[in-house]
């Protein structure tokens, strides 16, 4: 048995665009093998739905960086420790409040005096300029509960202003456009809790992960076989993750061309 972990912007989908047209062979071998394609990303829930259905994706899915994992119900033929049933998911949430991170974040900004511009600062119509996505998926992107996705706008301060960050008790992050402050949580931290239930069913199923993120590494450097979709910093993200195996291409080919290869 197979488990496939997967971000989803830079990965799966299309950096600019948000396509995943070319990974639908790769989607379509998944879903004809029966292996579960878990996504792993700092999107939030609201965003992951929207894609979900897109897919046609029923299996579960991680959070904001782990901020929170959503198992359907009834997905598992057991109890999912720990677990709060919220809608038509059992919800295991690891992060921290996101209020508590918008407040540290300005709170870390101004001891730095560095100048940042969060998500909760930020229009619908800013959120929806800077990820080059449409007003309605910015609404959704600024949904956001466990992680407050950020920039720098002074970068000649940003050692201090993360410096700072981390003596909030805070941790920080960088994706494909923006830092991140959360809690304790991490991907890895999910992806761990998730394949453990898996492995429930199949103790030596096989994990593999696809990112592309230096905020990917973590959880990466978790699964057996991880997989380094080709990128501006991928030589960075190698160096975080040595055992990864870098896609000739990037974006959805490269990732499609990786399940091909793995799965077939």
């Amino acid at each position: 048995m197979d488990v496939v972990f997967t971000d989803l912007d830079g990965t799966l989908l299309e950096h600019s665009t948000y396509s995943f047209a070319e990974a639908q062979p790769a989607l379509d071998l998944l879903k004809s093998r029966g292996i579960p394609l878990v996504v792993c990303t700092s999107k939030t829930r609201s965003e992951v739905e929207f894609w979900r259905k897109l897919l046609g994706n029923d299996d579960p899915f991680i959070v904001e960086n782990g901020g929170a994992v959503f198992v359907p119900v009834n997905y598992f033929a057991f109890a999912v420790p720990a677990a709060v049933t919220r809608d038509r998911y059992l919800m295991l949430q690891l992060g921290t409040p996101y209020a508590d991170l918008a407040k540290s974040l300005c709170s870390a900004a101004e001891v730095s005096q560095c100048r940042v511009r969060g998500f909760s600062q930020m229009s619908v119509a800013e959120v929806s300029e800077h990820c080059q996505m449409s007003l309605e998926h910015a609404t959704l992107a600024k949904a956001r509960e466990f992680d407050e996705p950020f920039l720098i706008l002074d970068q000649d301060r940003s050692q201090e202003l993360l410096a700072a960050v981390e003596r909030h008790g805070k941790r920080w992050t960088r994706g494909g456009r923006f830092h991140h402050i959360l809690g304790e949580n991490d991907k890895a931290t999910a992806v761990r809790l998730l394949l453990n239930l898996y492995r429930k069913i199949e103790p030596n199923a096989r994990s593999i992960g696809l990112g592309d993120g230096l905020n990917d590494a973590p959880f990466l450097n978790v699964v057996d076989v991880p997989i380094l979709i080709r990128t501006a910093w991928l030589d960075q993200l190698h160096d975080l993750v040595p055992k990864g195996r870098p896609t000739d291409n990037p974006g959805p080919l490269g990732w499609g061309q990786a399940i091909c290869e793995l799965c077939s």
